[in-house]
């Protein structure tokens, strides 16, 4: 065994809600002692980097809640329960952005805030890029656009893209354009 676990003692529910759960847990230290964490569950998700025949990037323009500002991402969403990463990106790149991709590629899974959450995301490119109806959930609202690599640096530059999922996605094109 790892000399770096920390042993979970005690674990009590705080939270539960449609996308994330609280947990308090009470853990017991390489060194003995006790102390306390809290966790957030969440069921994972995906991200796509859609590339249209032209090179450029599709991505979403929408608003986020807990920043309580507009930024621009990669489409990505929730698994459900269960759900595959693949499905799941299939149909969160047609629910947002309304195109359907006839090479789907997965490329690198990491978590996103391990500190404090387990959420896992997916990261998959999508090429072969179809146009068909764009079906938001009742409650998403969003804008579709397109962007140049040079574009998106410089968004980010400006905070513009602002998240670690679409960044990465960003110099994941950058790295294949160095290639």
């Amino acid at each position: 065994m790892d000399h770096l676990i920390e042993k979970t003692i005690g674990k009590q529910d705080i939270y539960k809600g449609r996308i994330i759960s609280l947990q308090l847990e009470d853990v017991l230290l390489p060194n003995g002692e006790q102390s306390k964490r809290e966790v957030v569950k969440h069921p994972g998700a995906v991200g796509i980097i859609p590339i249209t025949a032209d090179g450029k990037i599709v991505m979403v323009r929408q608003y986020r809640k807990a920043l309580e500002k507009v930024i621009i991402e990669i489409p990505a969403g929730k698994l459900d329960l269960n759900e595959e990463p693949l499905l799941c990106a299939k149909r969160e790149l047609q629910e947002e952005t309304g195109y359907v991709s006839d090479s789907m590629e997965f490329i690198v899974s990491f978590y996103t805030s391990p500190g404090f959450a387990d959420e896992l995301i997916y990261i998959y490119v999508a090429e072969g890029l179809t146009k068909r109806e764009i079906s938001l959930d009742a409650d998403e609202f969003l804008d579709v656009l397109e962007i140049s690599l040079e574009e998106a640096e410089q968004m980010i530059q400006e905070e513009k893209i602002h998240d670690a999922k679409t960044i990465y996605a960003v110099q994941y094109m950058r790295m294949l354009q160095n290639r």
